[in-house]
This record gives C-alpha cells, sequence and structure tokens, in this order.
C-alpha cells in the first residue's frame, strides 16, 4: 500500500463527455501510457542522477565507518524518520491533494489561500517535531540503544526533523501544482549538496560526524526546495480566522490517514533495526541498513514515477470503477515492465554490487538482499492496486489494511530474526508482501470489481517465474552457472520488456535519447523517429 501518496491534478472525466465510448476508451489508453512513461522518463532520470550521487555518499560512508557505523547512521535515521513521521501529521501528502485540487478549480484566491496555509502549518509542524525529538532523545536513546549515552545525538536530530518538515511542505506545494521538472531537479540538487557536506564531516569526525551529516542532508534539501518553492509567485491572500481554521482543519483531517500509515511503516523500519541490533548487534544491523537500502534503489524509481503521475489521474476517475481498473491495470503492466529486469540484474548482481556500492565487509549481506528483493517485487505489483483505496477516500480501509500489514511485517521479524540471524529479516520482508499482495486484491476486488488483465497476468507470470528461478538458482546450482542463468535471464526479460513497451506507445511517446538508444540496437528503425 503506498503509505506516501503523492498529489492530486486537474485530469478531469468531464473532459470525456461527449466522446463516442469505443473512442473515449482509445483515447484515454493512449494517453494513459504515455504519461506513464513520459513520468517515469522524468522522474526516473533525475533518481538515477540522484543514485548517482547517492552511490559516492553510500560508498564514502561505507569505507570510513564500516559496517557497525553504517548500522549507527541507519538506526539514527530510523530515529529521525519516525518523529518526523508523527510531527508531520500527514500534512505533505494531504497538502499535496489539496493544492492540486485548489489548481483543478483555477480559483487563484483559493490556491493563495491554501498554499500560505500549508506554508505556515508546516513551519509549526517542524517546530513541534523538534521540540518532540528533543523531549524523547532520553527514552529514545535507553530503548535503543540500552541506555542514554546517545541521548545527546538524538537531541541534535531534532534540527533535522524541523528541516525536513519544513521541506515536505516546500515539495508538497510545488508537487501540487504540477512543477515535475522543479521537483526532479530538488531532489537532484538536494543530494548533490547533501553528499558535498556530509562526507567531509564524516571523514573528519568519523562516527561523531553521523548526526551532523545526516543534519547537513536535511539542511540542503530545505535549501534547495526554498529556491524552487519561491519560483511560484501568487498574490498574498487576503484570510479570515475561519478561511484559516477550515483550510487547516481539512489539511490536518485528510493527512490523520497518511500519518497513521507513515508512521506505522516507519515505526516497523525502526523495530526491526532495533531486533536486528538487539539480536545480532550492530554490524548485523548494518549490514541490513546496506541491503535495505541497495534493494529498493531500482524500485524506487518506479514507484516514485508512479507517485507523481498515476495518482492524480486515478483520483479524477475514482467513482469510475471501470476507468479506475483500466487504469491500475495499465499502470501495473508498465511497472513490472520496467522494473523486472533490474529486480532480476539485483538478484543476478547481488555479490558484485555489494562490493561495488559498500565494501568487501558488506559481501555476507548478499542473502537478506536476495530476500529484500523479492519483496521488492511484490511490492510493485500491490501499489497501484493499493491506490483505488486512497483515491476512493477510503480511510478507514487504509488504515486497516496498513495496521494488518505492520503487524505481519513485525511478527514475522520478531520469529524470523530470532531462528535466522539477518537473513531471516528479509525474510519476513518477503512474506509480509506475499500477505500485503494477497490482502490488497482481495479487498479492492471487493471494492472495485478490480481484475488483473489478461496481458498483466500474462506479464506477471513471466517476471515472477524467471525472479523466482535465478533466487532459487543460487541456493540449487553452483555459483557461476547461477549467474550465468541470472545474466540471460536479465537479457531476456529486459529485450521483452522493450519489445512489449514498444506495442503501448509509439516511438514519439518516448524521449529523445531513450529512442536513439533503441535505434542503436536496433529495436527501431531511424526513419521511424
Amino acid at each position: 500500500m503506498p503509505s506516501s501518496v503523492p498529489k492530486d491534478n486537474a485530469f478531469a472525466a468531464s473532459s470525456l463527455q461527449d466522446v463516442p465510448e469505443s473512442a473515449e476508451a482509445d483515447t484515454a489508453e493512449k494517453h494513459s501510457y504515455g504519461d506513464i512513461l513520459k513520468s517515469s522518463a522524468l522522474i526516473g532520470g533525475s533518481q538515477v542522477l540522484s543514485i548517482a550521487i547517492g552511490i559516492v555518499r553510500t560508498k564514502a560512508m561505507a569505507v570510513m565507518l564500516g559496517p557497525a557505523g553504517f548500522g549507527l547512521m541507519g538506526i539514527y535515521t530510523s530515529i529521525a524518520d519516525l518523529i518526523r513521521s508523527v510531527a508531520e501529521m500527514g500534512i505533505n501528502n494531504s497538502g499535496v491533494r489539496q493544492i492540486a485540487a485548489a489548481v483543478g478549480t483555477a480559483d487563484t484566491e483559493r490556491i493563495a489561500l491554501t498554499a500560505k496555509v500549508l506554508r505556515r502549518t508546516t513551519i509549526l509542524l517542524g517546530i513541534f517535531g523538534a521540540v518532540l525529538m528533543v523531549m524523547f532523545s532520553l527514552p529514545l536513546s535507553s530503548v535503543t540503544f540500552g541506555s542514554q549515552e546517545n541521548a545527546g545525538a538524538i537531541a541534535l536530530l531534532s534540527l533535522a526533523v524541523l528541516f525536513k518538515l519544513v521541506a515536505d511542505g516546500q515539495g508538497a506545494l510545488i508537487q501540487g501544482m504540477r512543477r515535475i521538472s522543479d521537483l526532479a531537479k530538488i531532489g537532484v540538487l538536494g543530494a548533490l549538496f547533501g553528499t558535498i557536506l556530509s562526507i567531509p564531516l564524516v571523514y573528519f569526525l568519523r562516527e561523531d560526524g553521523v548526526v551532523p551529516s545526516i543534519v547537513g542532508i536535511a539542511a540542503m534539501s530545505l535549501i534547495t526546495s526554498w529556491w524552487y518553492s519561491r519560483k511560484v509567485r501568487m498574490q498574498a491572500p487576503v484570510m479570515s480566522g475561519t478561511q484559516v481554521k477550515q483550510e487547516s482543519v481539512a489539511l490536518l483531517k485528510l493527512g490523520s490517514a497518511f500519518m497513521a500509515s507513515s508512521l506505522m511503516m516507519m515505526g516497523a523500519a525502526y523495530a526491526v533495526r532495533t531486533m536486528i541490533l538487539r539480536i545480532d548487534g550492530l554490524d548485523a544491523a548494518g549490514l541490513y541498513q546496506a541491503a535495505w537500502t541497495l534493494g529498493g534503489l531500482y524500485v524506487s524509481m518506479i514507484l516514485q514515477a508512479m507517485g507523481a503521475d498515476f495518482y492524480p489521474r486515478l483520483t479524477g476517475v475514482a467513482k469510475d470503477n471501470t476507468q479506475v481498473n483500466r487504469l491500475v491495470n495499465e499502470q501495473a503492466q508498465i511497472s513490472l515492465l520496467l522494473a523486472g529486469p533490474g529486480v532480476i540484474a539485483t538478484l543476478t548482481l547481488a555479490p558484485l554490487l555489494m562490493v561495488l556500492f559498500y565494501s568487501s565487509e558488506f559481501d555476507v549481506a548478499t542473502e537478506v538482499l536476495r530476500w529484500i528483493c523479492l519483496g521488492m517485487t511484490l511490492r510493485v505489483i500491490s501499489w497501484p492496486i493499493g491506490y483505488i483505496i486512497v483515491a476512493r477516500g477510503e480511510q478507514t480501509i487504509f488504515f486497516l489494511t496498513e495496521l494488518a500489514w505492520t503487524a505481519v511485517n513485525l511478527g514475522l521479524a520478531w520469529i524470523c530474526v530470532e531462528h535466522f540471524g539477518l537473513n531471516g529479516a528479509g525474510l519476513a520482508f518477503f512474506g509480509s508482501y506475499v500477505f500485503h499482495t494477497v490482502m490488497i486484491y482481495v479487498v479492492v476486488h471487493r471494492l472495485s470489481g478490480f481484475r488483473w488483465s489478461a496481458a498483466n497476468r500474462k506479464t506477471g507470470l513471466v517476471f515472477l517465474a524467471l525472479v523466482a528461478g535465478v533466487f532459487c538458482s543460487f541456493f540449487l546450482l553452483p555459483t557461476l552457472v547461477a549467474t550465468g542463468l541470472g545474466v540471460l535471464a536479465t537479457i531476456l526479460s529486459g529485450v521483452y520488456s522493450i519489445r512489449a513497451l514498444l506495442t503501448l506507445v509509439s516511438l514519439e511517446q518516448i524521449p529523445r535519447p531513450i529512442r536513439k538508444l533503441l535505434v542503436l540496437f536496433r529495436f527501431a528503425r531511424i526513419g521511424t523517429y
């Protein structure tokens, strides 16, 4: 289920009124696939740059800190994320939706009012989060590390919470205004400046520089989001106390379900890392953090692109089950075709990637990385259908499904980490998403009558079979043979995905640099573009 739900937009079913049913279906279908690929290319491209920058930062941190120090960074990050999730109250996600809804009305006064209330509310919530972090620094240190020695470092993280909350509010404004290009730039520049600042801090201070580096990264996120949000020019609204109250209440009420979901996800991440820390030690926590980061690296690009474009379009037709189910099937098909080859490649090259991204000390996390890859495959499948619940505004169902997944995830983690150690954490993540995928499908089928299309059943079976085959081969066959099969599966799945995508969209809808690559590798002819 998407715990972070992106922006709404002006997509309206009314624009299709007066169009014959068959023409409507054809037009919508073409536009849907084209929009999905366009947003995926834009957000995905920025993510590639951000990932490249992140590789440099991650590699430097891993080499300088080792598994124990890297684990410490992961734990501190989880603590900051947990407190931020509480203080944020879902305002980031609800703010995106409210801004986008205001933009859809073309009412400049309403847009300005919503934007101003959003900005003020995020600043107040940022201050609240920082105070909360300082107040609970002692108990958080005791619960996490078994002593109060780290309370000062946790208190310093309050600055990271403040900076990130305000930055998220500014990002919500940009996203709600559908300035996707600016949003992509914020991600890249924030990652670049954060890396430039954080590496020297850790280099000179070592483990004492972990918390300052986290604060520095948040500060760079704040600065870059401010730079682009100030470009959103609007007249200063005249606001009455009643208007401010109504808008604030709407933001917080809508955000409550998002906050609960985000809190449960962050809380589960924090709890799993704490279990590993207590049972297997700080080194194991660092290895898990490394595997988790790498396992979600490629899939996160697909999911972010999904959030940036898919949810707003789905919201626009949320009351039309036929349209909703068609859009979800289209998004799921594109997501599978884009994610499948990357997941198989990660499974195959896991040992090499661990050494490349981190160091040779991290290669023992190869198996847990592969389990996480299995879970990420199911996440790509389940998230598109989960958006139906959110688009329809079913807050109670949304909360209950998130609660069920969290309970299963933590229960499995407790059992599996106890019995299988570090690898048990990856096994638990995979098991929780088996449960999540089945649960969400059943719920959404009853809600909208959703069924997988024939094309998705075929695509899903192809990729699930390849992923399962590559995964099992490393347990049943010699490593060299399994690696060879994995490389072959990666190539074949890549060719399959490209050919399938070219049947869904015309070359004109594909970004020009990618078209050139398709011509270079003979997937298209020169005259076709």
